[in-house]
């Protein structure tokens, strides 16, 4: 019985992320920051989230899948993308075990090296000149910026207040 309440709780928190990641990221879509080179995707600050819960790695996952429907990128968007948040979190979770009072520091590396790179490679792949290494370093500087604004901005206090108020229950 114990594992079945378990496994309720890990797919319900799952779910739960994979719910707000979609919203923050059409959210983003809606006023313009969540497509192209210069992105400030809100639902990449819930990375953060899996430093406390292994069930935030599928739900940051399948959150991205379904915020990445809407890309004008289309599929290759949705593979790429879904690519870097996995590794992503999955990244943060493993270092939250050994940095300690470090984590929020330190987990906005993952997101901001994984989407600079794949992210900034599936751009230029698009580009009419083709993929340029000028074209590509400075379309991955502009994600990887993005991606330190949200995660210092939004990041930092949702990890700050999920371990004051929900670090027993997740």
């Amino acid at each position: 019985m114990k594992s079945k309440i378990v496994l309720s709780r890990f797919v319900v928190t799952a779910a739960l992320i994979a719910a707000a990641y979609a919203v923050l990221t059409y959210v983003s879509a809606a006023l313009g920051l969540a497509y192209g080179n210069i992105q400030f995707r809100l639902s990449e600050a819930l990375n953060i989230l899996a430093a406390f819960t292994p069930a935030a790695v599928p739900g940051l996952m399948i959150g991205c899948i379904i915020g990445n429907i809407a890309s004008p990128f289309g599929l290759i968007d949705v593979i790429v993308g879904t690519i870097a948040t996995g590794l992503s979190a999955v990244t943060i979770r493993l270092l939250s075990k050994v940095c300690g009072k470090l984590t929020p520091y330190i987990s906005i590396l993952p997101p901001t090296v994984f989407n600079a790179v794949l992210i900034g490679l599936e751009i230029v792949w698009f580009l009419p000149e083709g993929v340029t290494w000028v074209g590509f370093c400075l379309t991955a500087l502009e994600i990887a910026l993005g991606e330190i604004a949200v995660c210092t901005v939004l990041g930092i206090p949702i990890y700050f207040g999920a371990k004051r108020h929900l670090n027993g229950l997740l």
